[in-house]
């Protein structure tokens, strides 16, 4: 019974989807506040400072590519930290617990098949 549930737990698709669910949403608060403290001021600097850097006005509608710039980073972001931090140290363990594949046998060498042929010979005198 045990090693049944054990089974279920380690199925890729399980432990992928538990692993997105709590990852994601452990890490998208971390990675939100660095880029609202950080990343977003960054943009506004560089795109003019201010109120008004990182968007530009058309007939009075504001559009703020600076936010759009700064949830791209912080998505990328999240990914790099689940994928560095979860997905490659959960691979490593994965393989760790793979039961090791069997190579086939070789085919005899040269040297064994012409031993073959000798021994056939003797036997045939």
């Amino acid at each position: 019974m045990i090693s049944g549930f054990k089974d279920f737990i380690m199925r890729g698709n399980i432990v992928d989807l538990a692993i997105a669910v709590v990852t994601g949403a452990a890490f998208a608060a971390l990675v939100t506040a660095f880029s609202n403290a950080f990343i977003n001021p960054l943009i506004k600097l560089v795109t003019g400072g201010g109120a008004v850097g990182g968007k530009f006005t058309v007939d009075g509608v504001d559009f703020d590519y600076g936010l759009f710039i700064t949830a791209l980073i912080t998505f990328l972001l999240t990914m790099a930290v689940i994928y560095f931090v979860v997905v490659v140290p959960y691979n490593k363990f994965r393989e760790r617990l793979a039961k090791p594949v069997e190579a086939a046998p070789a085919g005899p060498s040269n040297e064994e098949k012409l031993l073959m042929e000798i021994r056939d010979a003797l036997r045939a005198r």
